[in-house]
């Protein structure tokens, strides 16, 4: 059987939650058996590969323009999937979901993967949500199957779609930590070991790091001789008003800014931070949480239905958008030595995620 995927940017080593997501699942759903080819936006990716641990590889090019390349690259690639021969396609996210119709009309099964109510981010103007909000209906409507990554937003198709039948709950993943030092990488940043925040995602509006900026700013004034550092891991896709001004304020307040990092600079800053703290006002089931929870380390965040999902101790939440109250919760974090935390992670285990995907390819062999 012959899987094209399409809606990522690419992987390997690619920014963002669904490039993530496919990187991990894809080559396992190789492993079982079948034929996967991921379609990537050729200005996204520098590699020259054409197949990365069994996944193959086939580069499009499209406008890096965030209003419009997803759609532009989507339909190129459903052109694409069909010269390959494509049995299944797999479109991750509701902007490219768009196109399930077209993709339906040429033969093709589809394989619709919600990752999120996109139209919520505030990135978007009055015209891309409502173009993303399509996209949702024509993928929630048409497509054969849809896997959506939390019960939060199944329950959003049922309640906008009233499509309850092949729609299947298969939660975001995550893997075993690799538990590392890195002292060189620390010395080269200016952090000790436990002695840090971290905040790991992409640099966007709805991920709310302006407020963690904020709440660090007030705790350094009241304590300027404390040695606690703010460290942000990650970066922007598109450099705009929003990512030059928080990379300013971070600067203004010594907050230490990696850009994106993946491999042993991640997982080294993951395994010894004091804290992670996402204060964000939208997500689909986040996998930088995921990531921190799979280290045990202690984790800080607003209490959006996405992360309340995740099932956290209460103290672990704080009210989105609530400066004040975020301050006070790295305040404890800071006065308290936190052990290792036990966070029960069995339902985000990716080899049982790639079994449960590859179930829903193998109901269309004939």
């Amino acid at each position: 059987m012959k899987i094209v995927v399409t809606g990522t940017r690419g992987i390997p080593n690619v920014m963002g939650g669904v490039e993530t997501h496919c990187e991990e699942l894809f080559p396992r759903i190789v492993k079982k058996g079948l034929d996967v080819t991921i379609i990537r936006r050729s200005n996204y990716v520098m590699d020259n590969l054409t197949e990365w641990k069994g996944v193959k590889l086939v580069d499009i090019s499209c406008p890096k323009k965030k209003s419009f390349e997803a759609i532009i690259h989507t339909f190129r690639a459903i052109n694409e999937a069909k010269r390959l021969g494509a049995e299944v396609l797999h479109i991750h996210a509701i902007g490219p979901a768009l196109l399930v119709p077209y993709a339906k009309v040429l033969g093709m099964k589809v394989v619709f993967t919600h990752h999120g109510p996109d139209y919520d981010r505030d990135k978007w103007g009055a015209a891309a949500k409502m173009i993303l909000k399509l996209g949702e209906r024509m993928g929630c409507m048409f497509a054969d199957d849809v896997i959506v990554i939390s019960d939060v937003i199944r329950g959003l198709i049922k309640r906008k779609y009233n499509r309850t039948e092949r729609v299947h709950l298969i939660y975001n993943g995550v893997s075993q930590p690799e538990v590392c030092e890195y002292p060189e990488y620390f010395s080269e940043l200016g952090i000790k070991k436990g002695k840090y925040i971290l905040g790991m995602c992409r640099f966007v509006p709805e991920k709310n790091l302006h407020h963690l900026v904020e709440a660090f700013a007030k705790i350094k004034s009241n304590d300027p001789s404390g040695d606690v550092k703010l460290v942000l891991a990650g970066d922007t896709d598109f450099e705009d008003e929003y990512s030059r001004s928080l990379k300013a304020m971070a600067r203004k307040n010594e907050v230490i800014l990696t850009g994106f990092i993946k491999g042993r600079k991640l997982h080294s800053l993951l395994t010894n931070c004091l804290c992670y703290c996402l204060p964000s006002s939208h997500e689909g089931l986040p996998i930088a949480l995921l990531e921190a929870m799979s280290y045990g380390v202690k984790v800080i965040v607003s209490d959006i239905p996405a992360n309340k999902e995740v099932g956290l101790s209460d103290s672990d939440y704080f009210p989105v958008g609530n400066v004040e109250a975020l301050v006070e919760k790295l305040r404890g974090v800071m006065a308290h030595t936190v052990e290792h935390v036990n966070y029960n992670m069995h339902k985000y285990d990716w080899e049982k995620i790639a079994d449960q995907v590859a179930d829903i390819y193998k109901n269309y062999k004939t």
